[in-house]
């Protein structure tokens, strides 16, 4: 008998950080209720989450099996990919506002609108690449609103590699880290191509040496979502499991 499939809706809510409307595609599981409490996952790259990653799907099959604990999913697409760079990159010049609207702006929102934990625990930040990068970030700002990290090829910098050496208490936050072996020559939005996997290789070994609670795994794949969509599972029981 297949999952019952869950319902994605489409939000808008007004950032005064990045004094523009923001798109929300929002996942609520077939038994969703107001009676119940939920995790939320925010889905930076909201789109491609939920298209080329058919999280909603995953979602609704790992639900059904009583894997992972009620969710829903709050996906935020991006407009082009120059918006994309402004707001997740580290040295993007919206993403210390984009960071603002996260924390400040999205999740009062969410916390008023839907029945969520409202605590950190209760608050999963997720990403690819640069989303994955942001999120991060996010986290490290704001680790007494996010708890818990799901990073899926992120883009390392001094920048990030920094700030992960700065914070302060890494008991407070959850990672997920994977990155992909063939990730030596990605190409970026700014015509470039990086080789990914040493810097997170580097990432990992200062999260170990900090005694971060985290998990990490080097799968054999590439920059696509060819092999993202296939770790989407395991990423979500691993964070989420009951």
């Amino acid at each position: 008998m297949p999952a019952p499939q869950g319902t994605i809706k489409d939000y808008k809510l007004y950032s005064s950080s990045l004094k523009e409307e923001m798109e929300l595609l929002i996942y609520f599981p077939e038994s969703f209720s107001p009676l119940y409490k939920y995790t939320v996952v925010i889905a930076q790259d909201g789109r491609d989450y939920f298209q080329l990653g058919r999280i909603g799907r995953v979602a609704d099959e790992l639900l059904y099996q009583k894997e992972i604990q009620n969710i829903i999913i709050v996906g935020i697409p991006y407009k082009n990919v120059h918006d994309r760079r402004s707001k997740y990159h580290p040295e993007g010049d919206k993403q210390s506002a984009y960071i603002r609207f996260l924390a400040h702006e999205l999740v009062p929102y969410l916390d008023q609108s839907f029945p969520t934990y409202s605590m950190a625990k209760g608050r999963v930040l997720i990403g690819d690449s640069l989303g994955a990068t942001v999120a991060l970030q996010a986290a490290l700002k704001y680790p007494h609103t996010f708890g818990h990290v799901i990073m899926q090829s992120p883009f390392v910098n001094d920048t990030v590699m920094l700030a992960a050496e700065e914070f302060a208490d890494p008991s407070l936050l959850d990672i997920y880290h994977v990155i992909g072996i063939r990730e030596t020559d990605v190409p970026t939005t700014d015509g470039q191509k990086q080789n990914f996997i040493e810097p997170n290789r580097k990432l990992n070994k200062l999260l170990s040496r900090r005694n971060f609670s985290f998990f990490y795994k080097e799968f054999e794949g590439e920059h696509t979502w060819k092999f993202w969509q296939k770790d989407l599972k395991r990423a979500l029981i691993n964070t989420l499991g009951i």
